[in-house]
């Protein structure tokens, strides 16, 4: 069953599948001819540039988590699992957004249509498309879904405006679900009966 680690499975799980996806092709193929584009799963300190540089290097593609949010669908369904297995269980969507990095405005086009297309076509994770950290213990038969996310424009340049860096076309994704189980059961507590017994007066 996922782990604490669950969120940072789901996200190493999605940046390796980009990685391959930019990988696999003939070099011709692949968004940046020549070169090998890079996925990431970024920090907002991964943004700030430092004499003019930033930590990474171009053609890259940046995965920035910047909601986690409770599944209000199946909260209730795993609550009530939980009740019976004395076991926590939380199920999150994941908000990320996904940003090309490039020299010029056509390969970061490229590198954001071949993300696109890379996750169109691998909406589900599951097996061995999860990365295979111990520390998570996916469950067997455990998925991840990854949709385009319906948020505005107006939302996702809000979030850049938190961000140490000038607006980038980006596409927002959520991942859905990821859950986090306790790893140990919780039994109940012991019910005690107690009797209370009075004695009956003579007037």
């Amino acid at each position: 069953m996922a782990s604490f680690a669950a969120i940072a499975g789901a996200t190493k799980s999605i940046e390796r599948l980009l990685n391959r996806c930019f990988t696999s092709p003939p070099d011709a193929l692949r968004p940046v001819p020549g070169r090998i584009t890079r996925a990431f799963v970024a920090r907002t300190e991964d943004f700030v540039e430092r004499n003019g540089m930033r930590p990474f290097n171009p053609p890259a593609l940046s995965i920035f988590v910047y909601r986690i949010d409770f599944n209000k669908t199946m909260r209730a369904a795993w609550s009530g699992v939980g009740h019976f297995d004395g076991r926590g269980h939380l199920p999150l969507d994941v908000h990320f957004l996904v940003t090309p990095w490039a020299e010029n405005a056509e390969d970061e086009h490229r590198i954001l249509g071949a993300a696109m297309e890379c996750l169109e076509s691998n909406p589900i994770l599951s097996g061995p498309t999860l990365h295979p950290d111990p520390v998570v213990d996916w469950a067997p038969g455990e998925t991840i879904q990854i949709a385009a996310d319906e948020i505005s424009t107006e939302a996702v340049m809000r979030t850049f405006d938190s961000l140490p860096t000038d607006y980038k076309l980006s596409v927002p994704y959520v991942a859905r679900v990821v859950r986090i189980d306790s790893r140990v059961a919780h039994p109940d507590a012991n019910a005690t009966d107690v009797r209370i017994e009075t004695g009956s007066t003579t007037p």
